[in-house]
């Protein structure tokens, strides 16, 4: 390793010095010890800025070592020159602050420290002007301020992947039961979980492997602009739809239970509009959805993702228990759907992929960890993964058994209005989409971002007015269709295989070397074109022939 000395001679008196340099080969042997002592550091504490790192250091010698660089010459002008410093040594003098944010907050944890300082001279014009109002905004780069950004913990990242699972999806697992029978629905349900929390996964090991921070800049990166236009579409077609689905829920849900809940109130004026469909779905998105997504930190929806579970908790305790309590003439028996696979096999798969499928939101999940490192994400994505299918489980079980061949897509439509437990339960539903919403809000935002505003600085207009405008394109479409059937059916079928089943493997096979390893990832690609196909085929099927009741507002 080469060191620069600097070499200090005296001519023409003492206020004339010459500045030369000379090479030494001390280390040219190369010991590790050396390349360790040189590269000491200091602790950096996330919580103080970097500028007072920086001035601290140069305000006290204790602070921490020092490399025993000659004393710095002045010029004619008063600036003291450092010792040139080559480019190796530059670039090892600065390394990325530590993500170990579990150790404890000591005062002699997490080293960082710059290795050498500039001494400006403030006397100086030359210098003067230009570095001593120095602020953090100069000093700090974009990565490290959105580092010092608020982050999440362990169970904090759950709820919200949880959340992002146990949505709209869970009412639908009875009738992807009844489509494929309560055996493959079983199995289904529980390959599909294993699937799913592996392709999860998968996003952020791709993510390592490609270099980038984000699902589109992994994309990017394997398959270039076309490869960042199929995600950006998969991404947003998928949260956007279900942004409008959350919205019809809300419409379809709340004003019943107000109406069931209080008969009289439709005859009471002003009041009267809570029992109106449009007024209730506006100004619940409106007053509920829309202040939770203008956050910038996913991080911050904790709670409430915490409230949307603990709901959803409520629902299916109705389902199970309701459903068990129910009078015998409105129960229908399973029949031969029990152990027989039936016709639309794959379109239960869309069903159950439509619930788990959360890659559209799982790398702001990934990113909000405060150390987000694979091993902490895939305890997250796995927490979430099984809980997610217990939930799915119980619900579809108890639905299915109870309606059997009758049972709806919306399993809480074959309860009774008058059931005040459900009732109570399709409150929490509602109010459960209400706070679910905000998450594909993000994904929405996020996508449009990155798209068209990848690498420029947080812009609070931007932010606003890309809210404000997903926001008000969901919910106004919300307000005027109340069946979206086959357009989420397609959106789904596509979006969630794409999603899920396809992309995160495809990315994997591109980033890594050809082994054993990349035979289920081919596996994986195989399943989700033939289902997405499939699916597709059935559903535009369904359409010609004109089957199934086309819903309408009420």
């Amino acid at each position: 390793m080469v060191r620069a000395k600097t070499k200090i001679s005296q001519s023409n008196g003492e206020d004339h010095r010459l500045l030369s340099s000379s090479v030494d080969n001390d280390f040219s042997n190369g010991s590790s010890e050396d390349d360790d002592e040189y590269s000491l550091a200091q602790p950096y504490h996330e919580a103080e800025p970097l500028i007072s790192t920086l001035n601290k250091k140069s305000q006290s010698s204790e602070s921490g070592p020092d490399f025993d660089y000659p004393p710095s010459p002045q010029n004619s002008n008063g600036a003291h020159l450092d010792p040139l410093i080559d480019e190796t040594t530059a670039a090892r003098a600065s390394p990325p602050p530590p993500y170990d944010d579990e150790l404890p907050q000591d005062n002699n944890s997490r080293v960082y420290n710059a290795r050498f300082h500039i001494d400006y001279n403030e006397q100086d014009p030359l210098t003067s002007d230009q570095h001593t109002s120095w602020s953090e905004e100069d000093i700090l780069t974009r990565a490290e301020r959105e580092h010092l950004r608020p982050k999440s913990g362990i169970r904090s990242a759950f709820m919200n992947m949880a959340n992002s699972i146990i949505g709209a999806g869970i009412i639908g697992q009875p009738y992807a039961f009844r489509q494929a029978g309560i055996l493959a629905g079983i199995t289904l349900l529980i390959l599909l979980t294993i699937m799913v929390d592996w392709t999860i996964r998968l996003i952020v090991i791709n993510s390592k492997l490609s270099g980038s921070n984000s699902f589109q800049g992994t994309m990017e990166h394997c398959f270039g602009h076309i490869g960042l236009i199929t995600i950006s579409i998969a991404q947003w077609a998928f949260a956007f739809g279900g942004m409008i689905a959350f919205g019809i829920i809300v419409g379809d849900t709340i004003p019943h239970v107000v109406i069931a809940l209080w008969p009289q109130i439709v005859n009471i004026p002003i009041l009267s509009l809570l029992s109106n469909r449009q007024v209730v779905i506006a100004v619940l998105i409106m007053c509920v959805s829309y202040p939770l997504c203008l956050y910038r930190d996913i991080s911050k929806l904790a709670k409430a993702s915490t409230m949307a579970m603990l709901s959803m908790i409520i629902i299916i305790f109705t389902v199970i228990t309701q459903g068990a309590l129910i009078a015998p003439e409105s129960k229908d028996t399973p029949g031969s759907s029990l152990l027989k696979v039936k016709g639309e096999f794959f379109q239960a798969i869309s069903v159950i992929s439509f619930a788990l499928v959360c890659h559209h939101n799982s790398f702001l999940i990934y990113d909000s960890l405060k150390t987000p490192t694979i091993n902490r994400f895939s305890r997250v994505t796995h927490y979430s993964t099984i809980v997610s299918m217990i939930a799915c489980l119980a619900v579809a079980l108890s639905g299915f058994l109870t309606f059997g061949s009758s049972t709806q897509g919306n399993v809480l439509n074959n309860f009774p209005t008058n059931n005040t437990l459900v009732n109570v339960a399709r409150l929490c539903f509602g109010l459960n989409m209400l706070t679910t919403l905000p998450l594909e809000a993000f994904v929405c935002r996020e996508v449009v971002v990155n798209y068209w505003f990848g690498g420029k600085p947080f812009n609070l207009f931007v932010h606003i007015l890309l809210t404000t405008g997903h926001v008000l394109c969901a919910m106004i479409i919300s307000l005027f269709v109340c069946d979206l059937g086959v357009v989420l059916e397609i959106i789904g079928a596509i979006s969630a295989c794409t999603l899920g089943y396809i992309i995160p493997p495809l990315c994997y096979i591109k980033l890594s070397t050809r082994s054993w390893r990349t035979i289920p990832a081919t596996a994986c690609i195989f399943f989700g074109f033939v289902t997405m196909i499939i699916s597709l085929v059935q559903t535009f099927s369904k359409m010609i022939r004109h089957e199934g009741e086309t819903a309408t507002c009420q």
